[in-house]
């Protein structure tokens, strides 16, 4: 069940929704509650940063962090973060589809249309999804660049 009504742009130091909680703004975006663990590197975020489940059992936990490292290999990108968010273990919101602009460039040789991955990403950045080929291995989609130079993307983060 959607909940409508959320101020996307708030952190808390207290869950104020039970995690794993979906909302949805009145501009048709999808978003997720979740908790952040600043991971080995410390990283804080920033509006448009990317973030990534913590490893594979993070989804279910609804944990994420910045540090591509510590996402045990599994690197599923969670979402894209809306605001500043500094402390760890703070509660905010992810969004999950739609329109957003991220604050790190996209890695590899992305263009215009390009499907873009977490899988092999640097820290709070997606990267071109691999191009398929008989060795390639598959690489989880998680948006689409829309003009790659401005880092424009249209999200579509696993739920």
């Amino acid at each position: 069940m959607f909940i409508t009504g959320i101020k996307t742009d708030q952190v808390d130091t207290e869950a104020q929704f039970r995690l794993g909680t979906l909302g949805m703004t009145y501009d048709g975006k999808v978003w997720k509650y979740v908790t952040y663990d600043h991971g080995t590197a410390t990283l804080d975020l920033a509006a448009g940063d990317v973030v990534y489940y913590v490893d594979d059992s993070g989804y279910g936990a609804n944990t994420v962090t910045a540090d591509a490292s510590d996402s045990s290999g599994a690197e599923i990108g969670a979402g894209v973060v809306p605001a500043a968010v500094t402390e760890d273990g703070s509660f905010f919101w992810i969004q999950l589809t739609g329109a957003a602009t991220l604050a790190v460039a996209i890695g590899g040789t992305a263009g215009d249309g390009d499907p873009l991955t977490a899988v092999g990403a640097a820290d709070k950045a997606l990267t071109k999804a691999a191009e398929a080929d008989s060795t390639a291995t598959y690489k989880s989609v998680v948006a689409i660049a829309v003009d790659a130079d401005a880092k424009e993307i249209i999200c579509q983060f696993p739920w």
